[in-house]
């Protein structure tokens, strides 16, 4: 404490000044942040473009400019959004549909190229979805995986208390209980998907062959209507757009070490990721999978 009090009379300031001075850059950080348009990630694939936008520093300064916050779990972006601690997410479309439900509004900036995938346990021996009877699956509550496992469920007609959903929120976890046994099947994403495949484990259902489009990008609607949040919405989805016109002119591969650092996976897995992943433009939703969305959530 002395040599500290030392120091700071050395360098001219009293330990009051110092303290006055800290504050200030807390507030000063405080402000820039709640001016910024801040938007909840994963380290998931179909979040590249923002991940892309960031580092050639697509996001426009303007009115506050971006900040992406980082999650692991889709739950925590959600409740992120639903306390206004950020102002969009990436997410799917039964979560966001559910928030809805609750009285928050949301504008929906695009469908992404998310695509959910029911992997098994190779060690389970499970190749068909009859076989998942009196079984463990990984998934999280009134998401999309929690609708598909209900889906798979019934289009075998297993019973489905037969059938053992187990919440697991944070994607790394999941994968890691696939890789030591302690669980029989699960769903991922990308690049989570593709390091599950690269270890044999056997895929029987995919949400690209049941035509859905569950991914989404969304903003809270009433957050947006203010004038700056509606420029600051324009200028980041120019960025978004700008980001996927880069990934399709240079490749997924051309994003290695980002993707490797964002999304946490080994670098060779980056080489076996799809080859026909492709990232568009903002497009809206279609009318099928919204009716898909509610009709479950009607039931449930």
């Amino acid at each position: 404490m002395i040599t500290g009090m030392l120091l700071l009379a050395a360098c001219g300031m009293s330990y009051e000044e110092t303290k006055r001075i800290a504050r200030e850059n807390r507030l000063e950080a405080l402000r820039r942040d709640s001016a910024a348009l801040k938007i909840a990630v994963m380290p998931t694939l179909d979040c590249l473009p923002l991940y892309v936008a960031e580092q050639h520093q697509l996001y426009d300064t303007a009115f506050g400019g971006v900040r992406l916050k980082y999650f692991k779990a889709q739950i925590d972006c959600d409740t992120a959004l639903m306390r206004r601690r950020v102002e969009g997410a990436v997410s799917d479309l039964v979560r966001t549909k559910r928030m809805e439900r609750q009285g928050m509004k949301m504008r929906y900036a695009t469908v992404t190229n998310a695509y959910w995938q029911l992997v098994t346990n190779r060690n389970a021996r499970i190749r068909q979805l009859k076989q998942l009877d009196d079984k463990m699956v990984a998934m999280t509550r009134y998401s999309i995986t929690d609708m598909l496992t209900d889906r798979a469920i019934d289009s075998v007609k297993l019973d489905r208390d037969r059938v053992y959903k187990v919440q697991i929120n944070d994607v790394d976890v999941r994968l890691l209980m696939l890789q030591n046994n302690e669980i029989d099947a699960l769903w991922l994403t990308e690049p989570q998907a593709t390091v599950a495949r690269t270890m044999k484990h056997p895929v029987v259902l995919d949400t690209r062959d049941l035509s859905l489009q569950p991914g989404v990008l969304v903003f809270r609607e009433q957050e947006m209507r203010r004038q700056a949040r509606g420029k600051q919405f324009d200028l980041f989805m120019k960025a978004y757009n700008q980001a996927c016109d880069s990934i399709r002119k240079y490749g997924i591969r051309h994003y290695r070490d980002l993707i490797v650092k964002k999304c946490g996976i080994k670098e060779s897995m980056v080489d076996s990721l799809p080859k026909k992943i492709i990232f568009e433009h903002a497009k809206g939703l279609r009318q099928q999978d919204i009716d898909v969305v509610e009709k479950w959530l009607g039931g449930r």
